[in-house]
C-alpha cells in the first residue's frame, strides 16, 4: 500500500464509485456498481452488464465495461479495501 492510499470499507467505496459513475460523461441511466473486491493492487468493480436474451454482450455492455474500468483505474490508486 502506498502512503497516498486510504483504507476504506466496501460499502463506503461503493457510494464513492456510484457517485463517480453518475458524474461520468458516458453514464447510462440505471448503471451502478453492486460489488467491489480487492485483487492485488486493483479494485475490481462489478454490476449488471446488460447482456441480450442469449447472454451475449450488447453495445450497452461495452459502455458498462468501460465505466467499470474507469473506476478501477481511478480508484485503485486512491483506496484499498479493509
Amino acid at each position: 500500500m502506498t502512503q497516498s492510499q486510504q483504507t476504506i470499507s466496501a460499502a463506503e467505496l461503493l457510494i464513492i464509485a456510484n457517485g463517480l459513475l453518475q458524474a461520468h460523461a458516458d453514464y447510462l441511466a440505471g448503471v451502478q456498481v453492486s460489488s467491489v473486491k480487492q485483487q492485488g493492487d486493483l479494485l475490481i468493480f462489478s454490476g449488471d452488464f446488460y447482456p441480450d436474451n442469449q447472454g451475449l454482450p450488447t453495445a450497452k455492455s461495452t459502455v458498462v465495461f468501460n465505466l467499470f474500468k474507469y473506476l478501477t483505474t481511478t480508484l485503485s490508486a486512491q483506496y484499498r479495501l479493509r
